[in-house]
């Protein structure tokens, strides 16, 4: 996380950004965390999926979409997809002059202060649990923290297609869980932003006993107290808007992201990329 300290207009948007639609359950989070927000988000829904590209390949599209964003006027910037979290962050956070935040610190944090035995569990990404960020996250506050992982590929699929429940999501949270499961965690990171629409199906394998964090939900409490530490909070009292931008299919990401946010999507804005630097705009 940066928590660059320059002068921040409290009435400017926070701008998000992510690979493709997933970012839009942050946006819930941040929605119900801090209503008065502005918030401006891009999804790149062009080049999705991040997680099979190169680590350069992942900055400089990242880079490009924060760059449309940071045009925009935005005061902060939460990084919502974990690919770009573990990868990207450090150039963000040394090129950008306002506070920058990805998914995965706030969320390693909270499992850190949640858990009892210091065994947890991580779900994500097939790229987002290889490149080890949760673990090295967990496993950086010291000795006596062990992290199993498991990839969970259909997941996307399943809440993009909207098969949040029945016996096929059910089945495959089964397949995917039990082996972790399996090793007595207390607490189990959704790595994705995908698996929140999921969480009901998720937490039916896992049981009670198995304390489950939402990477996004922890990350908007963090950039509240981010924003209220600098005396960056909107000033309104009425509730803010949410601007979304795509690099494709609009129509789509819109009647898809309904789910994700909660609401429908006032309009989503297509951004041709055709005339390059499209992000210079």
């Amino acid at each position: 996380m940066s928590e660059n300290r320059n002068h921040l207009d409290a009435a400017g948007p926070i701008g998000v950004f992510d690979s493709g639609i997933g970012g839009l359950t942050v946006v819930r989070a941040l929605q119900d965390c801090l209503p008065g927000e502005d918030i401006v988000y891009f999804g790149d829904a062009a080049r999705v999926p991040y997680g099979t590209k190169s680590p350069d390949t992942v900055i400089r599209f990242t880079r490009e979409c924060v760059s449309f964003l940071t045009h925009r006027g935005i005061k902060l910037l939460v990084v919502a997809c974990n690919t770009a979290s573990a990868v990207a962050l450090p150039a963000l956070t040394r090129s950008l002059s306002v506070p920058v935040l990805g998914v995965i610190e706030p969320g390693v944090a909270a499992a850190r202060s949640r858990s009892k035995s210091r065994r947890i569990g991580v779900i994500g990404t097939e790229a987002t649990v290889a490149s080890g960020a949760y673990r090295r996250g967990l496993q950086a506050a010291g000795e006596g923290w062990t992290v199993f992982e498991s990839p969970c590929p259909l997941f996307v699929p399943l809440a993009e297609e909207g098969w949040l429940s029945g016996e096929v999501p059910l089945l495959v949270a089964r397949h995917y869980l039990e082996p972790v499961l399996s090793e007595g965690i207390d607490t189990l990171i959704l790595g994705c932003t995908h698996y929140p629409l999921l969480r009901d199906v998720i937490a039916r394998v896992a049981g009670p006993g198995v304390e489950l964090i939402d990477s996004g939900e922890e990350t908007a409490r963090e950039t509240a107290r981010l924003l209220a530490g600098m005396g960056a909070q909107s000033p309104r009292s009425e509730r803010g808007c949410c601007t979304v931008f795509v690099s494709d299919r609009p129509r789509r990401f819109e009647q898809i992201g309904a789910s994700f946010l909660g609401r429908p999507l006032q309009g989503v804005t297509l951004v041709d990329q055709g005339d390059l630097p499209w992000y210079e705009r």
